[in-house]
């Protein structure tokens, strides 16, 4: 399998209307999250199928094609990456967590990390130390934050909570929208399959949270919960403000 008989696939598909929108809804301007991000315009189903029809190209090749300025170069190496993981050994699950955690600077946009980070660091993970996801949380790199939390979805299909809410601990504080949603994502589906827990913290910790967060963890609960935390939240917040005046 060659790698530029993949390029040259993904180039003939290429929809130059369709990569304006997507530029667009990624956010790739000056001083946006995605600035520099360059897309052909492929849609994901078509690229998973072109992923699947090269998952046998060689790791070095994968590399290259997530060293790319093209998202959906980079968005098919890492489809390719978890193809090869989810079918590999041990030996090539070790090779490619190495290769996935070298080159974590490349897994650069939400669509990059969500496709990845539960298959690959989720379950690399399950069952050992979660040193390297809590160091992660703490990163400087909003890429790597969100790796961190939605890399413990794969935790949670296990009904395995704590490190989700360890790391959401952590990020309570973040400062950015697509941690927020990541965040209230990952304690959403926490709350589908447990939800004494998703209460238990939120009742602790719903007044510091992003109003972002909160929303998303809350999106399932029933009209008259969802209204009781987001108007308790708002009742703190007017306090805070008029002691401040």
């Amino acid at each position: 399998m060659k790698i530029k008989a993949l390029i040259d696939e993904l180039k003939k598909l290429a929809d130059p209307k369709r990569a304006k929108t997507s530029s667009r809804f990624f956010k790739t301007g000056e001083g946006q999250y995605g600035y520099g991000d360059i897309f052909l315009g492929i849609t994901v189903p078509v690229q998973r199928n072109i992923s699947h029809a090269f998952v046998s190209l060689p790791l070095n090749d994968v590399e290259k094609l997530l060293k790319s300025p093209i998202h959906e170069y980079r968005f098919v190496g890492l489809e390719i990456l978890v193809a090869k993981y989810e079918k590999g050994d041990q030996k090539i699950k070790k090779e490619i967590v190495h290769s996935y955690l070298k080159n974590k600077k490349c897994v650069n946009n939400w669509d990059l990390v969500d496709t990845s980070a539960e298959y690959i660091l989720g379950d690399c993970f399950f069952g050992r130390s979660k040193k390297i996801l809590l160091k992660m949380a703490r990163s400087k790199n909003l890429w790597e934050r969100r790796m961190a939390i939605v890399a413990t979805f794969h935790f949670i299909k296990k009904n395995k909570f704590n490190e989700t809410l360890k790391i959401a601990n952590i990020l309570l504080g973040d400062q950015h929208d697509l941690i927020h949603k990541a965040t209230g994502w990952m304690l959403r589906e926490v709350g589908k399959r447990s939800p004494k827990t998703e209460i238990m913290f939120l009742n602790k910790h719903y007044r510091s949270m992003p109003r972002t967060m909160l929303r998303y963890a809350i999106e399932k609960f029933s009209p008259q919960k969802r209204k009781y935390y987001l108007r308790s939240k708002n009742e703190i917040k007017k306090r805070y403000r008029r002691g401040k005046n």
